[in-house]
């Protein structure tokens, strides 16, 4: 065999072996840790371990970019030039990240809140994972400014701007801008909108009873 034909028979076996690592990510990938992330974070968990668990209006200190709702969305869109979904989903990982950090930070080693917050955070990372192999096959460019600013802010202990806030509904936010933000993987019902605030207003609880 020539060195010329070795070196395309070489070739086509080291195309055959790259294939199914290419195709080891996609983002329909993303949607199976989503699901399962999904399914932790269901109503009955987020009453159980998040309320239920706690004392009566307990809050936990968390940055004001930590309190990510459905409206934030709205407005970082509406404000940000350019943002580009993928901007705010890597946004959405981060803040939320954090907040489990500091949920996991005031729980005791053995309060019945632990296992679930950790398990989160576990699912979390796998999101994560997955997330950044997808984004490592597109074209890499930086977020916009504003956004880096935000992932600046949450990440600095001394940054000003902390508010007060209970430990279950920072897990609503998480769980409604979840289904806004990675719309791809969870269907609507019809003429429903998960980054609409009213769907996700108590009139709305029987369309989607896990809100």
């Amino acid at each position: 065999m020539t060195c010329s034909a070795a070196c395309l028979v070489g070739l086509l076996l080291g195309c055959l072996w790259v294939m199914p690592m290419v195709k080891m990510s996609t983002p329909a990938d993303l949607c199976k840790p989503m699901h399962t992330l999904k399914a932790s974070l269901n109503f009955t968990n987020r009453r159980q371990y998040m309320k239920h668990n706690f004392p009566i209006n307990y809050t936990i200190r968390v940055h004001y970019e930590e309190v990510f709702r459905v409206s934030n969305i709205s407005r970082l869109k509406a404000r940000i030039k350019g943002v580009q979904v993928e901007d705010l989903q890597e946004l959405w990982l981060l803040v939320n990240q954090e907040v489990l950090k500091k949920v996991v930070g005031v729980l005791p080693e053995r309060h019945p809140s632990r296992r679930y917050s950790c398990n989160l955070e576990d699912l979390l990372g796998k999101v994560q994972q997955v997330f950044q192999m997808v984004q490592d096959r597109r074209d890499e460019s930086e977020p916009p400014e504003q956004i880096q600013e935000i992932w600046e802010r949450v990440r600095d202990p001394e940054a000003a701007g902390w508010k007060w806030v209970k430990p279950k509904a920072l897990l609503d936010n998480c769980y409604r801008t979840m289904h806004c933000l990675f719309n791809d993987c969870f269907q609507a019902p019809e003429q429903e909108d998960y980054c609409d605030v009213r769907h996700w207003r108590k009139g709305n609880k029987k369309q989607h009873p896990q809100a």
